[in-house]
This record gives structure tokens, sequence and C-alpha cells, in this order.
């Protein structure tokens, strides 16, 4: 089954279902994400602090995004593979950005490209995607620039700043991004932005009337434990689980429980001949 295209996201706003999508950082949890239907899968530059040990996402280069895409994109067959473009790829002009966009597609293996950033970077939009390259667009709470806009909190809350915010989606949209995150925006600034584009809204922290949701995958199967934002739900808490095992298996290899004969291999009389003969050269005396 080929993979999910921007048009075929584009009509899912009038048609529906809602859209899905969450994040993934290598082959495996990409592969399992795409078995579960998800539409589009998001190598997010959230790997800085999930998966590198970052303090953000602001470190995260280029190289390390192009990685694991690479990865991801070997494990997906049908969801859209979004690479996220890391801060400094594409803010310096618009032909840097296009080609740093160009190598997500022609190095990695995705579909399309996201980046942050509203009417500021709109004509840098405009070059991606006349260059024949999907945009996703992402407004409200930035990571990137996340000190300059008064750190992580909600968007919008004030008229000036909702202004902005619909404002920059709007001009994102006529740029021709074919989707656009809204991140920590009151749910009423987001059911306004919906109405008010022609394209898809994906909502993380932005309530239930955006046309899609977004998740950090480890953050709603409970694996990244730092912090939990407020917007998300865990549908499962693993950590827990996960360091249950790893404590369980220290304690049987420590006390010769593990491996036990089950997993251990036999192999019959001609083994055993063989090894009597080695014992009787080698075993010392």
């Amino acid at each position: 089954m080929p993979r999910l295209t921007p048009p075929q996201i584009i009509e899912r706003k009038s048609t529906g279902p809602k859209l899905t999508m969450l994040t993934a950082y290598d082959v495996n949890f990409a592969r399992m994400i795409d078995e579960a239907g998800i539409d589009m899968v998001l190598v997010g530059d959230s790997l800085g602090m999930v998966v590198l040990g970052y303090e953000s996402t602001v470190p995260v280069t280029m190289e390390e995004m192009l990685h694991h895409c690479r990865a991801v994109s070997k494990g997906v067959n049908h969801a859209m593979v979004i690479g996220d473009m890391p801060f400094m790829s594409y803010q310096i002009s618009p032909e840097d950005a296009l080609s740093n966009a160009g190598r997500f597609i022609k190095e990695a293996g995705c579909d399309a490209v996201k980046l942050e950033g509203g009417k500021v970077v709109a004509d840098t939009v405009k070059r991606i995607v006349s260059a024949g390259i999907p945009v996703v667009g992402h407004v409200g709470l930035t990571p990137q620039s996340a000190s300059s806009i008064g750190g992580f909190k909600v968007q919008g809350r004030d008229l000036q700043r909702a202004k902005e915010i619909l404002e920059d989606a709007v001009a994102i949209s006529s740029a021709g991004a074919f989707a656009i995150v809204l991140e920590c925006v009151p749910s009423e600034l987001s059911a306004l932005i919906t109405d008010s584009i022609d394209i898809p809204t994906i909502g993380i922290g932005a309530g239930p009337k955006c046309d899609g949701q977004v998740l950090v995958t480890h953050d709603m199967i409970g694996l990244f434990e730092k912090f939990t934002p407020r917007f998300v739900k865990k549908y499962v808490d693993l950590a827990p689980q996960i360091k249950k095992a790893l404590s369980a298996y220290k304690q049987e290899v420590e006390a010769g429980e593990f491996p036990s004969n089950e997993e251990s291999f036999s192999g019959g009389e001609e083994a055993v001949l063989a090894i009597k003969s080695l014992k009787e050269k080698y075993a010392k005396t």
C-alpha cells in the first residue's frame, strides 16, 4: 500500500475521519506505528530530548535528523513520513532552507518536512513548496524559539497574541503548506484557526476542534519520565514495567537462574563425545 500523499491528507479535513500523527525515531517504533494505521509519522526534533539526552531541541543537527529519518523511513509503508527541520536549518535563507529540505527527501526517504514559525517563514515555505517538497507548518508554541516567546507555556491567551497566531496560520496556509501543527493554544483559538484555513490543523495541546492530533510517542506510552506535559494522555505506562523486567534479569543472572535449560542448547551425543575429547586435551588437571 503506497504512502499517504498531501492531497489525501487535505481531503480528510472535509471527509474525515480525523488525522493521527505520532513521533518515531527508529525503525521498530516506526513499523509499529505504521501497522497501527497512524496516518503520519513525524521524526521530530524532540529526539534531542527523548533519545539524545539534550536539554532542549535546539542542539539537534541536520545529520542527527537525517540519521533517524533514514531509520524511520525503512519501517513505514503506508503512513506519510515527515522530517522535522532542526534549528538553524531553515532560518538563514530560503535557498539554504530548500537545500536542507531536499536532503530530507533525497537522502532520508521522507515524504515531507516540517518547520516552525509563521509570517516570518512564509517565503521560505513558499520556496520549498515551489520545488515540489511538501511542507507542514507549526505555530503557537514553537519549541525551537520558546525563550523568545516567554517559555514553554500556552500561547494566544490575550487578543494580540491570538491575532498573531491566527495570522501566522493563515500565512503558512497561503504559502502552500498542506497541514499545520497548532501547539499549546486555547481550544477556542484552535477552533477559529481550523475554520479559517483550508488545510488540516494538527493539534498538540490545542483541544479537540483540530482536524487531527499529534503526540510524542514516548510521552503517551510512558517512556519519557523527565516530565509529562499536561496535554499528554498516557495510554500505557511502560517505564515501570521495563524497570521491573531489567531488575528481574539482573537478579536471575546473579542467582544463576538464567539461562536455564530452556534457554540453552544441547548438541546431542555427538557433541558430548566431542566435548569429552576436548576436555581430556585442554582441561586443567
